[in-house]
This record gives structure tokens, C-alpha cells and sequence, in this order.
């Protein structure tokens, strides 16, 4: 028996489904399968009953259930308390970033902690907003800001904070362009984006469903710099956040459109696991997270809306 089996057991009985879990764990079925079947051939006893919509706990199962879970938390106390004791009395925030917040204010942040949390070691995780919840809920990041994490999860603990509306970014042209375009117009060019995973590319979708066109992605691309480079040299325009052309706008390599109609918006949530571990400076570290919100508010201006304002 080891830690990872716990938590891929953990996992699944959260979800009450394999496929799920799978899922959420970014781990082949087949392979998360095998690990319980080994975790149940270890114990001698089931573990899981299997039927026709997931799996449901046995005795024994929700009883290896209690116990993984203080297993699991206790390695992440141990872990934090010794971290504390190694030669000076910091503890460890780990925190994770989406790439476009960290190209906004992720060195700013890193200047702040040790204003506002001298005794914490702040450690910047960036990663999409789909690979952070997953890194949450493996226990490698304390918090994270994340974007559409709009379905309630049992193992997370979410705060909606604004919500942010995304940019038409294309290529330096002679003529001045107008400060507006319609979603419509926008959507009969040629675009780079992320890929069909990307949130972004799920609301472009939704949105050219709705006025029955084709969505014109010729070029899909898993990197900012390339997607960036693509529209400068004119190949594709983009939908974006403001914090993904922060710098090709500054430098006057890309200009951007706000759309006047319809504008795409994503929601941004401070998201943090349901157990989240105690600090000794938990008072600094909440007002710290604050920090993070106010900078983003201002870094974006006119293009986020707080949620409830």
C-alpha cells in the first residue's frame, strides 16, 4: 500500500465513478483500475462495488476511506511542520497561476510576500486553469486562481471574484482600427487559438453556434509565445486575455479590440482544497490572497467586473 493509491482511492470514492476519477486525476482507467485491484489483492477484501453507474463503498471500503484521508492529511502536516523546522521558522505557500496572471503580476506578487508575508515562502506554480484544480486536488498547491471553475466540486472550496472579458487581438495594421468590433465580424477571421480543451476556444464554440457560423481556427497552438508570434506576423488574429498580449501590446507588436455586442467573459475563482491547511500565519497569508485580487483588478481595469457589484 502506498500514498498514491490512497488518493487515486480517495478519489474515486469522491466521485463515486472510475471514469470520472480517471479523469480528474489526468490517469489512463486502465492503470487507475489496476492500482485499487492491487490496493483489494494487498487487503483481501473488496473494496468497491461496481455497477451500471460507478461504484459504491463496501464495509471495508469506507473504512480504508477514514483512514487514507488522515493518512493523507497527516503526511501534508508532517511535511509543512518539518519544512518549518529546517533552518528557520518560514513556512511554505505554494501557489498556482494561470499563465496569463502570471505574465500580469506574477513578479509583482513574488516582490509583495515579502512585504505582506515575511515569514512565508511564497511559491509561484503557473498552469492552466484545469491543471491547477488537478494540482490542487493532489495536494501540490495550497490555493490557486483559476478561471471557470464553475461546477461545484466536494473535495474544493471556491470564491467567485470577477469576472473577466477577453480581447480580439490582431496584427499591427496601417489604418487605424476602431476601439470596438462585433462578435460576429470578429468571427469571420482566421484565428489561432489553444486548442478544442481551451476555455476559450469552448466560448468561441458556443458563440459562432449561435449565430450559425464556422468556427475559423486554422492554427492551433498549446503555447503563448507561438500563438503571439502567429498573429504578429499576421497570420491569424486571437481571442485573448489581456495578461496572454500584456507584453506584444505594450511593445505595439499586436493591437486589440474590445467586442461591442456580445463580449466573451471568463469567471475567476480563488480556489482552495475543502481541508485546507492551517498556518501559523493564516491572518497575513488571507490578507495576502486579497492582495492578488486588488492587483488583478487594477492590472485588467475596465475589463473585469467584480461578481456581486
Amino acid at each position: 500500500m502506498n500514498l498514491r493509491q490512497l488518493r487515486y482511492f480517495a478519489k474515486i470514492a469522491e466521485v463515486g465513478n472510475i471514469t470520472r476519477a480517471a479523469e480528474q486525476l489526468n490517469v489512463a482507467q486502465p492503470a487507475l483500475g489496476l492500482q485499487i485491484r492491487q490496493l483489494e489483492q494487498e487487503l483481501g477484501t473488496e473494496l468497491l462495488l461496481r455497477h451500471s453507474r460507478g461504484v459504491m463503498l463496501t464495509t471495508a471500503g469506507r473504512l480504508l476511506l477514514d483512514r487514507a484521508n488522515r493518512i493523507l492529511q497527516d503526511v501534508e502536516d508532517t511535511k509543512r511542520d518539518i519544512q518549518a523546522m529546517s533552518g528557520s521558522d518560514q513556512e511554505i505557500l505554494s501557489l498556482g497561476l494561470t499563465p496569463s496572471i502570471m505574465l500580469q503580476i506574477g513578479p509583482d506578487l513574488l516582490l509583495d510576500a515579502k512585504t505582506f508575508i515575511p515569514s512565508v515562502s511564497l511559491s509561484l506554480v503557473e498552469e492552466l486553469s484545469n491543471g491547477l484544480v488537478l494540482a490542487l486536488e493532489r495536494g501540490e498547491v495550497h490555493a490557486a486562481f483559476a478561471y471557470g471553475v464553475d461546477e461545484p466540486r466536494p473535495s474544493i472550496d471556491r470564491q467567485a471574484l470577477f469576472e473577466e472579458e477577453l480581447l480580439f487581438v490582431r496584427p499591427v495594421a496601417e489604418e487605424e482600427l476602431p476601439a470596438t468590433i462585433t462578435l460576429a465580424e470578429a468571427l469571420s477571421h482566421d484565428l489561432v487559438q489553444a486548442g478544442e480543451r481551451d476555455m476559450v476556444q469552448k466560448l468561441l464554440k458556443t458563440a459562432a453556434e449561435k449565430f450559425s457560423m464556422p468556427l475559423r481556427v486554422v492554427y492551433e497552438a498549446q503555447s503563448i509565445p507561438a500563438m503571439r508570434t502567429l498573429v504578429v506576423r499576421g497570420a491569424a488574429a486571437s481571442f485573448m486575455p489581456y495578461g496572454t498580449a500584456i507584453e506584444a501590446l505594450r511593445a505595439g507588436k499586436l493591437v486589440s479590440q474590445r467586442v461591442s455586442d456580445l463580449p466573451l467573459k471568463r469567471t475567476l475563482y480563488l480556489i482552495k482544497p475543502s481541508n485546507f491547511p492551517a498556518f501559523r500565519q493564516q491572518e497575513a497569508i488571507d490578507r495576502f490572497l486579497a492582495t492578488v485580487t486588488e492587483r488583478l483588478l487594477e492590472s485588467l481595469g475596465s475589463l473585469a467586473h467584480r461578481i456581486g457589484s
